[in-house]
């Protein structure tokens, strides 16, 4: 899991050694978090195929570079922190508490119902580091703050594909890539 880098020398004026220590491993987690969704939305990118193909395959560009945005911002705090962002793929996976993406080529409702549940995970474990950090450090708060609301209304454009009229999302109920995928196939194909 996400948090073994050792104690940092310094932090920022404010924050006791502990609190920037407790905020660099709680980021290193949100680091491995976007750089995953950053190769995941790359993946269904050149993964998505059907005859919504050009829609989502342009959708997604401007997610990848608003995450990267956010990887490198929240690199850079954990380095103002006084600790070292990791940055290596062998990283990610050791500490990671994840398994890869599960959808390889597939037709793009059904990557889209898979993205949903990994908006989902990240936007959770965002909101959790939200509340972590409102006592030690209300400025990764506010960088965290930040990211939501990009990364909820990406959310949105997903599941823009994924709801009903009525407004029930397809993948009600998914808890696994696989099965919200299922879903969403599913269910598009009952609509005319």
């Amino acid at each position: 899991m996400a948090g073994e880098a050792p104690a940092p020398k310094y932090t920022v004026p404010g924050m006791t050694g502990a609190q920037g220590g407790e905020v660099i491993a709680l980021l290193r987690g949100r680091l491995h978090a976007l750089n995953d969704l950053a190769l995941t939305l790359k993946h269904i990118h050149w993964n998505v195929v059907g005859p919504h193909f050009i829609a989502v395959h342009e959708m997604l560009d401007p997610q990848v570079d608003s995450v990267r945005e956010m990887i490198d911002k929240t690199a850079e705090r954990i380095s103002t922190l006084g600790g070292s962002p990791p940055g290596t793929p062998g990283v990610l996976v050791a500490e990671r508490g994840w398994e890869d993406y599960a959808v390889g080529r597939a037709e793009s409702i059904e990557h889209l119902g898979a993205l949903d549940l990994v908006y989902t995970g990240i936007i959770e474990d965002h909101r959790k580091a939200v509340r972590a950090t409102d006592e030690p450090d209300p400025i990764t708060q506010d960088l965290l703050i930040e990211q939501l609301r990009e990364l909820e209304l990406f959310q949105w454009f997903v599941r823009a594909h994924l709801e009903s009229a009525g407004g029930t999302l397809s993948t009600a109920g998914a808890d696994t890539e696989r099965d919200a995928a299922e879903r969403a196939a599913r269910q598009a194909k009952k609509q005319p």
